[in-house]
């Protein structure tokens, strides 16, 4: 599966992937902030996506339902 990386200039990093289904679903991630926008294709207008909009610990949260463990950063 292919992730597709794209920085979006004063905003901050989209990540999207292509389902089996042919869906695009993606997480845009914010430079400022804790903000975190769960996207994916509007099935009846490809041009437009539709977004839910979660905190860092909605996030994790979400991650933890889908079965991923949750990344810690530690000091080196």
């Amino acid at each position: 599966m292919n992730i597709e990386r794209t920085t979006l200039p004063g905003i901050g990093v989209r990540h999207v992937f292509t389902t089996s289904q042919g869906r695009r679903i993606g997480i845009v991630e914010y430079q400022l902030g804790d903000r975190r926008d769960v996207v994916h294709d509007d099935p009846d207008d490809p041009d437009r996506m539709i977004s839910l909009t979660l905190t860092r610990t909605e996030a994790s949260a979400l991650a933890a339902l889908l079965g991923f463990p949750e990344v810690v950063a530690a000091p080196a």
